[in-house]
Formats: structure tokens, C-alpha cells, sequence
């Protein structure tokens, strides 16, 4: 966060761009909000590909980018080390692979929750199974820290379908409609499925909430409280503009809030989403270099030379990007073979 304000509970604002300024314990958030065209028959755009810089394609040309990709749009493998991704997807297919040997395609709702721990490889790949129509793809990706004593912890992979992500809904006193979507974190009565069980997440006294909060025209809602000490943001991802706690909100802004206060928001006159992110800092150093996470130097080095010489346990599949056929649907087999199939 950039901009301070002298008093009241709103801390500082921050416009926002593709990747978003988080706080402890958070990491990293980035808003993928792509326009793909129709899909070809590998399942990458039917489209020229032409101008864009192919393996490291980020520019947005036409409303969308490959990424990393070369023929479907998304990140090839690559490691992690000491922290959790936390992938919303709220529009279009995600397949995922990883060294474990876990795969699957999620996406339209559904959120998947991995602990990186001691080492994974993992790719996530955007498919676009549609020929005949666009192939709108977005998505938040999150990624929550771990501390020391858990940053080596065994991987976990774990899917959280759109069926299972309760909803709490309130009314302020002119009626007007708040949806609070809990992916993580008790709100209004309603309780997520629990996440991985090293996760600072899992943590009682942690307070981590993640809540997409979407609000009528003109509504006014304000947040439970946390527990004094815990770091709160808000980020206005949609409509707009707003108020919190009296200070003009201008559209697409990150809001740092007092979190143990009462800070009312105020909804303009269009729908608004926000997603706000919440929790107990961990209060570690944080060494960070690209993939790995660690708390010194020393760890980093650890992290690399442990990947150069053992790949986290290498790459099964035979491919960097793998996708799964276009009839798929929405599925995931976990390490060791159990597989689930969420309802439609």
C-alpha cells in the first residue's frame, strides 16, 4: 500500500493493476482477466499468435496473453517452495499437474488450495474448450505464507468445489442485497470447507478470511471485526466508485483498513465486488526469490539446490503444459489415484 491517510480507520489506498500489494501473511495476488477468442483443436486460441512475445507473452494484446504458454495460454511447470497458492477460478478452465502425480480440471466457481511446502512442481494451463463462441477466463490467484515450522511441511492438493463454497447473504436497512462468498473464514452464520491442514489458514487464532463481498446499488455494509492485530484489505474489484469509512474508494483500489474496527462500506450507484484478504501477520523475514519463499538466504540457496538435484521429485507427465481432452469436464485424482467428479 502506497497512500496513507492521516486518521480514521482506512490506513492507505493503492490503485491497482494486474498484480496487487498484499500484506503479511499474504504474499502476492494477481487478477488474470483474459478475453480469449474461440479455441483451435489443441485447445489454444484460434487466433494469430503473431507480435506476441511467445513463452513470455504478458501484454494483453487484443484483450488477452498466453503467459508462459506457447500453444494454450498458462504457466508450464514450474516449483514452489515454503508457502500455499490459492487459485479462484471464476471464469473459464484451469488443468492442473503437479509432481505428486495429482491432476484435474476446476474452474466456473471452484477454488484450489495447495501447500507448497517443501517442494512441488505444478502447472496450470488454460484451455479453451470453446470453438464456437469466446473463451473468458479469470481468475485471482493468492498466495498465502507459511511460517518457518511449517515451510517444509509435506505438499498438499486439495479442490474446494463451487458447490462447497457457502455463501451468507445480509440485507442493510433499506433492503439492499450483500453476498459474502467465504472461501476462507467463518462470516454470517456460514463456514468454508476447511483448508490444508498446515495452511496459517487452519490456524483458529490466524484469522485469515478470503470473502469475495458483492453489493448492490447504493448498499452499505460493514465487515465483522477481527481480533485486534490482524491485517485486513479490501480490494474493489468491480463498479465503483465507493466509500469506506467516509473515504472516496475510485474504481479498481485497494483499501487497507484498521481490521478489529467497524468500517463501513459504501456501495455508488453500479454492482460491486470486492475480495478481501485478512489474517494475523506471521511477522518473519521473508526471503523471497521468484518460485521459493523462505524466511533467510541460506534457505533460498537450500531451495534451489534441492530443486536442481531432485526436481521436487520430478515430472511424470509427458509434457511441460499438459491439458486433458476437450469432453473432460470438471475433475481431479489426487496422489495415489483418488479421484473426484463434482456435480455439474
Amino acid at each position: 500500500m502506497v497512500r496513507g491517510h492521516d486518521a480514521g480507520p482506512v490506513l492507505a489506498t493503492v490503485p491497482l493493476d494486474f498484480q496487487w500489494p498484499t500484506v503479511d501473511p499474504f504474499l502476492f495476488c494477481v487478477h488474470h482477466d483474459d478475453a480469449y477468442p474461440p479455441g483451435n483443436d489443441a485447445l489454444g486460441p484460434a487466433a494469430p499468435l503473431t507480435g506476441r512475445r511467445i513463452g513470455m507473452d504478458f501484454d494483453g494484446i487484443d484483450g488477452w496473453r498466453m503467459y508462459h504458454g506457447d500453444v494454450v495460454p498458462g504457466f508450464p511447470r514450474h516449483p514452489h517452495r515454503g508457502f500455499e497458492t490459492i487459485t479462484i477460478a471464476r471464469r473459464g478452465f484451469i488443468d492442473h499437474a503437479d509432481s505428486l502425480g495429482a491432476t484435474g480440471r476446476f474452474g466456473a466457481g471452484d477454488v484450489q488450495w495447495m501447500t507448497a511446502g517443501r517442494g512441488i512442481v505444478h502447472s496450470e494451463m488454460f484451455p479453451l474448450l470453446s470453438r464456437d463462441a469466446p473463451n473468458p477466463t479469470e481468475l485471482f490467484q493468492i498466495w498465502l505464507n507459511l511460517p518457518r515450522a511449517d515451510k517444509l511441511v509435506e505438499p498438499h492438493y486439495q479442490m474446494m468445489w463451487r458447490h462447497r463454497i457457502p455463501t451468507a447473504r445480509f440485507a442493510d436497512e433499506s433492503g439492499r442485497p450483500v453476498e459474502v462468498r467465504a472461501i476462507a473464514g467463518a462470516v454470517g452464520g456460514v463456514r468454508p470447507p476447511a483448508p490444508p491442514p498446515h495452511s496459517w489458514a487452519a490456524r483458529p487464532d490466524a484469522d485469515v478470511a478470503i470473502w469475495i463481498v458483492r453489493m448492490a446499488p447504493g448498499a452499505r455494509w460493514t465487515p465483522p471485526p477481527a481480533r485486534p492485530g490482524v491485517h485486513r484489505t479490501l480490494y474493489l474489484v468491480r463498479g465503483g466508485p465507493a466509500r469506506v469509512a467516509g473515504v472516496d474508494v475510485p474504481p479498481r483500489t485497494g483499501v487497507q483498513v484498521v481490521a478489529d474496527a467497524d468500517v463501513p462500506i459504501d456501495n455508488g450507484p453500479a454492482d460491486a465486488e470486492w475480495l478481501l484478504l485478512q489474517g494475523r501477520p506471521i511477522g518473519e523475514p521473508v526471503a523471497h526469490y521468484g518460485p521459493f519463499v523462505m524466511t533467510s538466504h541460506d534457505e533460498i540457496r537450500d531451495a534451489i539446490a534441492d530443486y536442481q538435484r531432485g526436481g521436487f521429485g520430478g515430472w511424470p507427465w509427458p509434457a511441460d503444459g499438459p491439458v486433458h481432452p476437450r469432453e473432460a469436464g470438471r475433475f481431479a485424482v489426487y496422489a495415489g489415484g483418488r479421484t473426484e467428479r463434482p456435480p455439474p
